[in-house]
Parts: C-alpha cells; sequence; structure tokens
C-alpha cells in the first residue's frame, strides 16, 4: 500500500494563494512514474533521467501566471522569487485531460504533503527553503563578478526552486557587472512533472522579470499584471542569453543512487570546467524520513568526493536547511548531521531558528 502523509505544520507550505494547501497532482505530461524517491516494498526505485531544455521549452504552456514571493535578507533588504501560481499549473492540466477532473486522474491531488511513491512533495514552498536563500545570499559562495572561476550549484530534491532562482538571480546580475565565468546550475526533484510545470516554469520567469526593462519583447510579454506570454520570441530569446552568457540549465528525475551521480556528471556537468571551479550542493526539507535521509547523505557524499577527485584545487560543499524533527516520520536534522560526521564530513551549523517551527541550515565539507 502506497504510503501517504501529512507533515501538520502550521506554516510549513509558505503559499499564500489558498490553493496551496492542496498539493498539485504528479501531473499526466509527462505520464507520473509509479515508483518512490525511496524504497517501497514492492516498488521499483525510478532511474535517473536527464531531460533536454529544449524539448521542456516546448512542452510549455502559452503563458503562466505568477506570484512573487518577498523574502527579507538577514542583512535588511529584500528579494523577491517568482513562483508559477499552482491554480495556474490545474488549469494546465485540465486542458490536457479530456476529462477536466484532475483529481480522478492524478493521485498526487489530495490532502497529503507527500505519497511515497506517487509525489515527493515537489510543489510546495517550504519554510526552509526560505532559510536556505538567507543564507546563501548572505554567504560568501555565490556567483560574483570578481571571480573567473566556474561555479557550479545543484540542487537536491528542488521543487518550485527558490534557493536556486535566488542563485541564479545573482548570476544574471554579475552578468551585468561584466562576469562571464561560467554558471552551471543542476535541478534535480524526483517527479519529472514537477521540474516542467514549476521549476522551469520559475527558472524562466526569475529570467525575464529581471531582463524585462531592457527587451521590447519581454515587455510586450508582461502586457497583463501577474502573467508572463511565453511567445516563440520569448523562449528564444531566454536560450540566447543563456548561450551568450555562459550559464548552463540542466534538470534531472528520478531517485537519489550512484546511477543519478553518474548521469549528473555525464549529462548535466560540462567537461570543461577548470580545477578552480567551486560547486555547492543545495537542499532543503530533503531528509524528512529514515529512508530519505539515508539516500540524500549518501548522495551528498558521493558528489564531494568526486569533486575531491576531479578538481583538487577547486572548493566544493553542501549547504542543506531542514527542521529539527519531523514529527511522526522520523527524520531529523541532528540525525543527519551525526550520519555525515559518522562518514567522515565535517558539519557546521550557519543558522538556526528557535521560535515556532525549530530549523536549522547547516554546511558540510569533506574532513
Amino acid at each position: 500500500m502506497t504510503a501517504q502523509f501529512s507533515f501538520s505544520f502550521a506554516g510549513d507550505d509558505i503559499d499564500d494563494d489558498g490553493a496551496s494547501t492542496i498539493p498539485p497532482p504528479s501531473l499526466a505530461r509527462p505520464s507520473a512514474p509509479q515508483s518512490s524517491a525511496f524504497p517501497v516494498q514492492g516498488k521499483p526505485l525510478l532511474p535517473p533521467v536527464h531531460h533536454d531544455i529544449s524539448h521542456m521549452l516546448s512542452k510549455l504552456p502559452s503563458k503562466i501566471a505568477y506570484g512573487l514571493l518577498d523574502v527579507e535578507l538577514e542583512g535588511g533588504g529584500t528579494v523577491q522569487l517568482p513562483r508559477r501560481e499552482l491554480w495556474d499549473v490545474r488549469v494546465q492540466l485540465m486542458a490536457e485531460d479530456d476529462s477536466n477532473d484532475v483529481s480522478e486522474t492524478e493521485p498526487g491531488l489530495g490532502e497529503h504533503d507527500v505519497k511515497t511513491g506517487i509525489y515527493e512533495g515537489g510543489f510546495k514552498s517550504w519554510e526552509s527553503s526560505v532559510d536556505l536563500v538567507k543564507v546563501l545570499l548572505a554567504s560568501e559562495h555565490t556567483p560574483d563578478s570578481s571571480s573567473r572561476s566556474p561555479f557550479v550549484l545543484i540542487e537536491l530534491g528542488c521543487g518550485t526552486a527558490l534557493p536556486s532562482l535566488a542563485m541564479f538571480q545573482r548570476a544574471m546580475a554579475t552578468r551585468r557587472a561584466g562576469s562571464k565565468s561560467p554558471f552551471v546550475l543542476a535541478l534535480a526533484d524526483y517527479n519529472p512533472t514537477v521540474l516542467y510545470l514549476v521549476t522551469l516554469p520559475n527558472c524562466l520567469l526569475a529570467w525575464a522579470l529581471q531582463q524585462r526593462d531592457e527587451s521590447s519583447i519581454l515587455q510586450e510579454a508582461f502586457s497583463l499584471e501577474g502573467e508572463l506570454e511565453l511567445t516563440p520570441d520569448v523562449v528564444e530569446a531566454f536560450q540566447t542569453y543563456l548561450a551568450s552568457n555562459e550559464i548552463t540549465l540542466s534538470f534531472l528525475s528520478g531517485a537519489w543512487s550512484p546511477d543519478f551521480v553518474d548521469l549528473l556528471y555525464r549529462s548535466s556537468l560540462p567537461a570543461s570546467l577548470t580545477a578552480d571551479t567551486r560547486t555547492l550542493m543545495i537542499g532543503a526539507e530533503t531528509i524528512y524520513s529514515p529512508f530519505a535521509l539515508d539516500s540524500f547523505s549518501k548522495t551528498l557524499l558521493s558528489l564531494l568526493e568526486r569533486e575531491r577527485r576531479q578538481r583538487p584545487g577547486g572548493y566544493a560543499a553542501a549547504v542543506v536547511a531542514a527542521k529539527r524533527l519531523y514529527f511522526g516520520v522520523g527524520g531529523s536534522l541532528d540525525d543527519f548531521v551525526d550520519k555525515m560526521r559518522a562518514m567522515g564530513v565535517s558539519v557546521e551549523t550557519l543558522r538556526a531558528e528557535t521560535e515556532g517551527i525549530r530549523r536549522g541550515v547547516v554546511r558540510c565539507l569533506l574532513s
């Protein structure tokens, strides 16, 4: 029987449009796999798959509706992160489904945050992802205009990808300041439909909003408030911008595993990356069960070790945000820290939230 549960935390889902209290489905195009990111008796693991960005762009609807999330930064100031509206995702699904009844065809549409083996929670924006945004933008480990070293960002369990969007915005800002150092962003989520319907659209929105004042094409595409029209010219301009600014976006789905790591290096990280490359792995709310904690920890260790072998002159770290305890599920930040240290990884606390739901952000480095 498929396991399903809700974390039952007030404020878990930072979406504020009301509709987000019910996670969207695991979606029909491409079809939702009937397997799990974590071991479930009688179910195979979903193998990792690389998704071509041109193909993904061709599957986007003619327009997408969005909202803006304001994140107050630790040192003052605010960053705005775009997110495709969940009701807009449902509209697309119903348009693609002859029955117009998404709840009948999509098992992920229900009252549970996660349905293990079906839907792993990627359509929600979780509180710890905002914590991660604050830490990343306040740290030295962001793309900057003075460095010529390539910067690689790998987000595991990306979902709406708020931390990656913040870093993507920072990378685009450095282009305005004259930087042309390569920026590689690899986004991974268990459910491929999450990548197609929220992750990529959010990346496209982040680019369009930041570039709109410099492009008449984008100004016209934003003619309606809260909506971006995805004309062929807009999509082409997006791809042209990435290529001309040495920004690489790649997307992977499937379970964390040694095969996942191998595919990531084959398909998403350019062979031309130099020995002084800076690599950062990030994850938020990825350790909510013992199974998730185990596979996520092993994948992080594998990535850190591989970076050390392949780019000994570079820098590699992982920054992870999570709740101190996931009640009724079994995962905890303390267990993650203990496990990483037992595997020879140095762990440092970067942020601790002691009011309300206790959360933390830690950085992991090979000892």
